[in-house]
């Protein structure tokens, strides 16, 4: 098959997992391919897919190569596979605009990101790096609360004729306007907020289901993060929060029998604790009524390593998009979007959309 070819915003812990995963299965065989949703999508392995172009802003990336650029502070995510061959492809410097949040600058450098002093480019020279390295998806993997520099990157991957994959709560894939600019240009896209392979919040979903299934009636319930990670410690400031909050918040109601008062819902990132690192801990409660008007009520403590865990989704993503390039599909790709992302165009329950995804990938055999 042909390579994958795909260009990234943001050389973080996401980054990072993904493109060990790239190599990670390179050698193995679909028996031993631990951790997969699908070994292959349209006849693409996850080996099929190829780093052309890299954007990162911190002085510690801008430059390296790609496979050193992964392993560069203040990434700290498991390394699960270390040898990654030289790629050729030099980090650039990206645009600042909104992802960087100035609290950031009160940490020790090892924690925090450490703004390049190199100049920024341009909309057009982002475009002409695009363009010259025969990409045709690019992922988006800013940190939360990067909306300026989100629709940049939109804005750029529309111009350059590229599919995009938005990772982060950003809503590009579902607003309307922004779905509408991707359908004139025949451009898929799959977004918003990529879910987890199984964390938080797919955990969350499940339960919630779980609940609607049996009758059971759901009155409160909340869930608390806490992270050692760039993306939690960027989450301090608040304000970034705001799209984070309701993309999760909206995950779990959508799937509840009725939606809960907004005083009886509270799901978001908690707290940073440096020691932590790429580890997220998840603490879950949800009260409800049983047969009789009886109480329950239902407590869950998950810890996952966050990176690889969006990882595994990230390269199911990628290849559904590479269909839907193959086929000449532009728009948003709905079921992918749906089973992948926390705020997707259009919500569906996990099982229709697992659903959604197999018709997908069955499309053309």
């Amino acid at each position: 098959m042909p390579k994958i070819k795909i260009a990234i915003v943001g050389l973080g812990n996401c980054a990072s997992s993904l493109i060990q995963g790239i190599y990670y299965y390179q050698d193995k065989s679909p028996e031993d391919a631990i951790g997969l949703m699908h070994w292959n999508i349209g006849g693409y392995k996850p080996s099929d897919i190829e780093v052309v172009a890299a954007f990162d802003i911190d002085k510690r990336k801008v430059g390296l190569d790609v496979s050193e650029a992964i392993f560069a502070p203040p990434n700290c995510t498991t390394i699960f596979h270390k040898n990654i061959p030289q790629t050729g492809v030099k980090v650039q410097m990206g645009k600042v605009l909104d992802g960087f949040s100035e609290h950031m600058r009160d940490y020790e450098e090892k924690y925090t990101f450490v703004l390049s002093s190199a100049p920024e480019p341009s909309k057009e020279e982002v475009i002409s790096i695009l363009k010259q390295s025969k990409a045709e998806i690019l992922l988006n993997y800013l940190p939360v609360g990067s909306e300026e520099a989100t629709r940049f990157y939109a804005q750029c991957a529309l111009d350059a004729g590229l599919a995009f994959i938005n990772n982060m709560p950003v809503f590009i894939v579902s607003d309307p306007e922004w779905a509408q600019k991707f359908t004139q240009k025949n451009i898929p896209i799959i977004g918003d907020d990529i879910k987890a392979q199984l964390g938080a919040t797919i955990t969350h979903r499940t339960l919630t289901d779980l609940f609607r299934k049996r009758g059971v009636k759901l009155e409160r319930t909340y869930q608390l993060n806490t992270g050692g990670n760039t993306d939690f410690l960027n989450m301090l400031n608040r304000h970034r929060l705001l799209s984070k909050k309701k993309s999760k918040t909206e995950a779990v109601q959508s799937v509840a029998a009725q939606r809960l008062d907004p005083e009886n819902i509270h799901i978001g990132p908690s707290d940073y604790v440096a020691w932590q690192k790429d580890n997220k801990v998840c603490y879950l409660r949800m009260e409800g009524k049983l047969f009789g008007d009886v109480p329950m009520n239902l407590e869950l403590r998950l810890s996952v390593e966050d990176s690889p865990n969006s990882a595994g989704v990230a390269i199911d993503a990628i290849r559904c998009c590479k269909l839907a390039l193959d086929r000449g599909q532009g728009g948003p790709l709905y079921g992918p979007s749906a089973y992948f992302m926390k705020h997707p165009p259009k919500q569906f329950p996990d099982d229709v959309a697992y659903e959604m995804v197999e018709e997908f990938i069955q499309m053309d055999l």
